[in-house]
């Protein structure tokens, strides 16, 4: 008597947005395999439809997409992206967001406002996510926003062992730009053997974005190359008044490490006269030639979100790349 035969082996695809295809086509290419051929375009109105261009029927499914400027059309492309997976009976899917859109409204400072970041997840959740994976969070807490498992991915090996590399004959010390990345910068002073900690003291008004002062340095810099780590750049203003006052506090130097550069508005201008020697992020984000000046180093993500998304599909362990248990 015949009968249907059933295979139980997995596949792997990888389907991208238009934010960052760069960024995608590494990924893929370190893990072995090409992104899924997909139309995607706008209608003169603006609306975006997405379609694959092959089955991705039982296959376990990987969205990237990095939310660049700009944020809103990239963000809503994805979630249409997912919805598309799920209609097509994707077995799981699993979405990538090397920069996360709207991390920063992750608690209300004030009254009648929005938790935005708590309602991104709740959105890739409803489209048919499954998990979600992300790389240097604003904050721990984003991770209990989705529902269902997240993968909570570090830059600091890439940026940190750069800086040892180049840095490491030097009296360094770590800085925080304020007091609520302590624990970040703690991270950075363990990889780098223990160098002092020190944190900038700064107010911010609430009710005026992407603006801080920076009013005293704690912590002993005099003498030291100061890396002054932050998980992104934006407009630049908080990153170069800090390097500013730790020059301004007898440091012999700053440079700057951060993973996420958005650089919004004035940044590149900013940075380009900014008391740092050097400023280092990651290719979270796109950085097209115009965004780019000498002392500038884009360092590739690629090779960890291809290792990440190699230990999701095989049922691996993502916490041992960064902490080395099982």
């Amino acid at each position: 008597m015949s009968g249907l035969t059933k295979t139980t082996e997995k596949k792997l695809i990888i389907v991208s947005g238009r934010a960052h295809p760069d960024l995608a086509e590494q990924v893929a290419a370190g893990i072995g395999t090409s992104l899924v051929p997909t139309a995607a375009y706008d209608f003169a109105n603006s609306e975006i439809y997405v379609r694959y261009e092959e089955s991705v029927r039982g296959c376990d499914a990987f969205v990237i997409q990095s939310h660049t400027a700009s944020v809103n059309n990239w963000i809503m492309e994805q979630l249409i992206m997912v919805d598309a997976l799920k209609r097509a009976s994707a077995k799981r899917i699993t979405v990538v967001t090397p920069f996360y859109g709207y991390a920063r409204q992750d608690k209300k400072s004030r009254g009648r406002e929005p938790i935005s970041a708590r309602l991104m997840a709740d959105l890739f959740k409803t489209a048919g996510a499954d998990r979600l994976m992300a790389l240097d969070l604003h904050t721990d807490q984003i991770q209990g926003f989705f529902d269902g498992p997240v993968d909570h991915l570090q830059a600091l090996p890439i940026l940190a062992d750069y800086v040892s590399g180049k840095y490491g004959d030097r009296e360094l010390a770590v800085v925080s730009p304020d007091a609520g990345r302590i624990k970040v910068a703690e991270s950075w002073s363990k990889r780098l053997g223990g160098v002092p900690l020190a944190f900038i003291h700064k107010t911010r008004d609430v009710t005026q974005p992407n603006k801080s002062v920076a009013n005293r340095v704690i912590g002993q810099v005099r003498g030291r190359l100061c890396i002054l780590v932050d998980d992104m750049i934006d407009s630049g203003g908080t990153i170069c008044n800090a390097a500013d006052a730790l020059m301004n506090d007898g440091a012999a130097g700053v440079v700057i490490a951060a993973t996420h550069p958005i650089f919004s508005g004035p940044a590149i201008e900013r940075m380009r006269d900014s008391v740092a020697s050097e400023v280092i992020v990651t290719d979270t984000l796109p950085v097209p030639a115009d965004k780019q000046f000498d002392k500038l180093t884009v360092l590739s993500i690629a090779p960890l979100l291809s290792q990440a998304i190699r230990e999701v599909f095989e049922d691996g362990s993502v916490t041992s790349m960064f902490d080395g248990q099982s």
